[in-house]
């Protein structure tokens, strides 16, 4: 298992393909976006090849994308990899994708005895970077054993959930759900505290050692905010997409989630207010600045 395909080099699938070229992978990239493909290339990694040669040559193809849409299109569509791959080649996606989606892959995977992970990740830009990211894995424990090089080549937890496929998806939407929370709460914490007068660097360091304490705060406030800068490690936008999928996980399961509601309108809001391509911790500009339009 030394040739590896990477459909997908975006801000997390690039540094991951490239953790794998550090661990002496062979690795094929591929991604619309001609400068990431350059950047994989640069780092060693081989580009110029289609769909078809990187299933005659690659043993595992990964993919990292942005939507379930595009995922549906690299697996399921009329040159998808079920389709084109034969039971020697393993197929993993890292992406977040509606549960759904993991279920319809397997039973096509299945139907060619080809094998499937469903691995999303968690970490963010920053995980991927330095090869620390928890990888939440669903589908066979037999195969998930194979995968095991892969994924501690790229992350630091590794976890198997169970062997239904959808698994490990479904603990990413509970882990984002919690992110959702946090982040809001950490905004309105902080806009109260910034008009209550209160130094935000000071109440970091007193809330830090306190039960106010999470690694959101700390990574919203100490990346981001304190900083005013808000370009993405996570898009808020894709923030709101996890949270509506965790919404569809409840509503299938018969489950009212009347917080989780309101909570996805308000990052709903926020998206159509046109913060949804900056960092999820880009909320504490919007209340703040909401409040003062109110005002």
């Amino acid at each position: 298992m030394k040739k590896i395909g990477f459909i997908g080099l975006g801000n997390m699938g690039l540094p991951m393909s490239q953790s794998l070229l550090l661990s002496n992978f062979t690795v094929y990239g591929m991604d619309l976006n001609k400068e990431a493909e350059m950047s994989f290339h640069q780092s060693g990694g081989t580009i110029g090849v289609s769909i078809e040669t990187m299933v005659k040559q690659c043993d595992v193809i990964l993919t990292s994308l942005p939507s379930s849409q595009a995922v549906e299109e690299v697996f399921l569509g009329e040159k998808g990899l079920v389709y084109l791959v034969d039971s020697a080649v393993m197929l993993i996606d890292t992406s977040t994708v509606a549960p759904e989606l993991n279920i319809r892959i397997e039973e096509a995977a299945k139907k060619k005895d080809v094998d499937f992970l469903a691995a999303p990740v968690s970490g963010g830009v920053i995980g991927a970077v330095n090869r620390t990211l928890t990888f939440m894995v669903g589908g066979s424990k037999n195969v998930f054993d194979k995968a095991r090089p892969l994924f501690d080549a790229m992350g630091e937890n590794i976890f198997h959930v169970n062997d239904q496929i959808d698994s490990g998806t479904n603990t990413k939407l509970i882990n984002n759900l919690l992110i959702g929370f946090y982040t809001a709460g950490v905004s309105e914490a902080l806009h109260l505290a910034k008009n209550s007068n209160l130094d935000l660097e000071r109440l970091f360091e007193m809330l830090n050692v306190s039960y106010g304490q999470s690694r959101i705060y700390e990574r919203n406030y100490k990346s981001f905010i304190a900083n005013d800068n808000y370009e993405p490690g996570f898009a808020l936008e894709l923030l709101r997409k996890d949270l509506g999928f965790a919404l569809g996980l409840a509503a299938k399961n018969d489950l009212e989630l009347p917080l989780s509601k309101i909570l996805f309108d308000l990052y709903e809001e926020a998206v159509e207010n046109g913060y949804g391509d900056k960092d999820m911790s880009i909320l504490y500009k919007k209340i703040s600045e909401q409040a003062t339009k109110i005002l």
